[in-house]
């Protein structure tokens, strides 16, 4: 096991060279996104750059977290855009309001976070916050559209903007639209362009590089019209960046004046919520992905945060919280210590100073795109789909919360969606509205401490959301590393955000040794198959199997196999296959399993749930697997259908050591297949002839080999009946050609 990196100043002379080298992507990729951030909310672009800086330094120096990235986030734009929008008395202050909103919301943030509330982020429903992330998703693609089409609306009304983008189509600029186009097709192509001098700098950078050769061209620099199949368009300086050419002249200060309104403290509310939760959430992913294991301190991180957006609000920048596109470059590239944040500020403080110059030929247009691209990917249809397969209340939930959202404003979003969610868990619970509040806050869950060192956590009537915080004081009484069993069947109604929090201290406490079983569920029922989607019991009848898993156990009956349909949480020997390893494994269920006769090998198929992405872009998939245990050491491989630009499949190991074997005397084969591996010359032994012509001669699967075991699965989806004992077949055949030849 890796040493854990030293704290304080300690870490910052032993790790400084590593963090320092990290730091540069991350500003680099900072850099333009802060800009085009501020610029999106309706903020001067200086702000975003100081939002960046005042993050990088001023929280390093008191944080409870460890690797994150501090700064301005996506989040925010909705917010500024909302206090603008509320304060704007037409005295050009519109934006020293907001500031002086910012500073009394980092204000609130340093109180909770004192009070040690850090958790009361918890308490809010996934699927309600999903859905405010997607309305600001189409509420930063309705403006920054615009602006990457060189068209512009004046109505107030985000649905109005949408449908002027459209109607105003065939007046857009075409010298915009072409450096807006060049600049979508470098964010959705920068990473499968295999050339390594393009990922010599992040795809956002490559953007904003690559735009002002277009300004040169275009002659952007001076008022003028061009003409296009005859028509004439306006361009010039207008439809450049803005920038002081001092960054002390680009400092604000924030007016108070509005302290006593309603809309100040709409703004002030707004702010807070939206962006402590995010950072949070983001603080708590981070954890997932960082290399060591450490966990934030939530309460201290919270405090933080709130001093640095008072910090922030003071001299004229927007609200600070974690970013997780820049968190997760920052332990990609070997960040060890909270000092690599601090680094990424003080470059950005560098860059700007010496890259002013270059920045004010940037066009306004390039900024635009990288959020149109951000906006659509908040609230792409995958999103929606996303969250119809947690269940079709989760979609209700998600779209009424957004909906309210786009026609109202993210703080009555955010309540409603939160309203309407408890009234929908009332419904479905069907008790009364007291009775209903009594299973939440006194339904006599508890926490039973066994002699043998391990506990039992029993828990009663309603787990939704509401009953977190509770919930979360009982098991902070657990100590690390202990084995816990978690036991709902005493539960009328258990909740997705309920599910997502078990999950997540199951995870935490494996991490820590511990082994962690959720139980109980078996009489519960749900509307979709999701492992976390919202569950009711009704009665205390038997479990009831499905259809597939009648047929499973049927198919288990007549060929003497081992089936068993309960969700198994021991998922460890999984995360020893590469396309595990770098995906959280949540659970398999229904799994089937039994031997090769006269082989000595074993297998197992089983129902895999995992998930790609991290925080409120992390996505849940369900595939079903085979794993042949060979009892013999062969080379560690992994190999897929060549040339399929698979979401999934991980292309990366390419850059790892990894790279494609080919075949000279079967072309057929390394024209079908990608086989990668870095010891070459085990892995040509161990395909000869005959194993090459079985993979040419039948279905391509995903297959992987960890040096004793193979893992195979076709689509990332769960397999039918006639699918499973392909599988078995598949298998079968295989294991029988391996021991011939080995």
């Amino acid at each position: 096991m890796e040493i854990i990196p030293k704290k304080g100043f300690k870490g910052l002379v032993e790790n400084w060279q590593s963090d320092l080298i990290a730091a540069v992507s991350v500003s680099l990729i900072a850099l333009p996104l802060s800009l085009g951030i501020a610029l999106a909310a309706g903020a001067p672009a200086m702000s975003g750059i100081i939002s960046a800086i005042v993050g990088g330094v001023i929280t390093t120096l008191y944080r409870g977290g460890h690797i994150s990235v501090n700064g301005p986030a996506k989040g925010v734009i909705a917010v500024i855009l909302l206090g603008i929008a509320l304060m704007d008395d037409g005295s050009g202050q519109a934006f020293n309001y907001v500031l002086a909103a910012v500073v009394v919301s980092g204000a609130i943030q340093v109180v909770l976070g004192v009070l040690k509330l850090g958790r009361l982020a918890d308490i809010f429903h996934s699927s309600v916050i999903h859905g405010i992330l997607a309305a600001i998703g189409i509420i930063i693609f309705a403006k920054q559209i615009h602006v990457a089409l060189g068209t512009h609306s004046d109505s107030p009304s985000i649905i109005q903007n949408l449908i002027d983008a459209v109607v105003l189509l065939p007046q857009a600029n075409p010298f915009v639209v072409i450096i807006a186009l060049v600049g979508l097709l470098l964010l959705l192509f920068h990473s499968k362009i295999s050339y390594r001098f393009f990922h010599f700098l992040p795809a956002p950078m490559w953007v904003i590089a690559l735009s002002i050769p277009f300004v040169y061209f275009f002659n952007f620099f001076e008022q003028h019209t061009l003409s296009f199949f005859g028509k004439a368009y306006e361009v010039g300086p207008k439809l450049l960046l803005d920038i002081p050419d001092n960054i002390m002249d680009s400092i604000m200060h924030p007016n108070f004046g509005k302290i006593n309104t309603i809309e100040f403290w709409t703004t002030v509310l707004s702010i807070f919520i939206i962006t402590s939760i995010e950072s949070l959430a983001i603080a708590k992913a981070v954890d997932k992905i960082d290399p060591y294991k450490r966990k934030t301190d939530l309460n201290k991180d919270l405090t933080g945060i709130g001093l640095s957006t008072i910090a922030a609000g003071l001299i004229g920048g927007l609200p600070i919280i974690a970013v997780i596109i820049r968190s997760t470059v920052n332990i990609h590239n070997g960040a060890k210590t909270k000092w690599s944040n601090m680094y990424q500020g003080l470059l950005l403080l560098l860059f700007i100073v010496v890259l002013s110059p270059i920045m004010r030929q940037v066009p306004l247009c390039a900024f635009a795109i990288l959020l149109v691209y951000t906006g659509f990917k908040l609230a792409s249809p995958a999103v929606f789909k996303q969250a119809y397969s947690q269940g079709t209340e989760q979609l209700i939930f998600f779209v009424g919360t957004m909906v309210l959202t786009l026609y109202t404003n993210l703080l009555i979003g955010l309540l409603g969606g939160l309203f309407l969610a408890m009234i929908s868990h009332m419904l479905l619970a069907r008790v009364s509205i007291p009775q209903f509040f009594k299973m939440v806050y006194r339904s006599g869950s508890d926490l039973i401490a066994k002699p043998d060192g391990s506990y039992d956590l029993k828990i009663k009537g309603i787990a939704n959301f509401l009953g977190i915080l509770k919930i979360d004081k009982l098991v902070a009484q657990i100590p690390s590393g202990a084995d816990v069993n978690i036991d709902l069947s005493e539960t009328r109604l258990v909740g997705m955000t309920y599910m997502d929090y078990l999950v997540d201290y199951l995870k935490i406490q494996k991490n820590t040794g511990g082994n962690v079983i959720i139980n109980g569920l078996d009489s519960h029922v749900s509307s979709s198959s999701h492992n976390r989607a919202l569950k009711i019991s009704l009665n205390n009848s038997a479990t009831k199997l499905s259809p597939r898993q009648n047929r499973l156990q049927n198919l288990a009956n007549e060929k003497d196999y081992q089936y068993a349909n309960q969700v198994d949480w021991d998922t460890k020997y999984l995360k020893n296959f590469h396309f595990f390893e770098i995906r959280p494994i949540e659970r398999k269920s229904n799994c089937l399993k039994g031997t090769f006769k006269g082989l000595d090998v074993s297998w197992e198929i089983s129902d895999v749930t995992f998930s790609e992405g991290a925080a409120f872009t992390a996505e849940t998939f369900n595939t079903t697997l085979m794993i042949l245990k060979l009892n013999r050491k062969i080379p560690i491989f992994t190999m897929e259908k060549e040339g399929v630009l698979e979401k999934l499949f991980d292309r990366v190991m390419a850059y790892t050591g990894y790279k494609d074997i080919d075949f000279e005397m079967y072309p057929d084969f390394s024209k079908k297949f990608l086989l990668m591996g870095n010891k070459e010359s085990e892995i040509r032994s161990f395909f000869t002839d005959d194993v090459i012509r079985f993979f040419e001669n039948h279905q391509i699967y995903h297959l992987e080999s960890n040096g004793e075991a193979l893992v195979i699965f076709d689509k990332i989806k769960l397999a039918r009946t006639d699918e499973t004992i392909a599988f078995i077949d598949y298998g079968r055949e295989l294991a029988s050609l391996l021991n011939e030849v080995k």
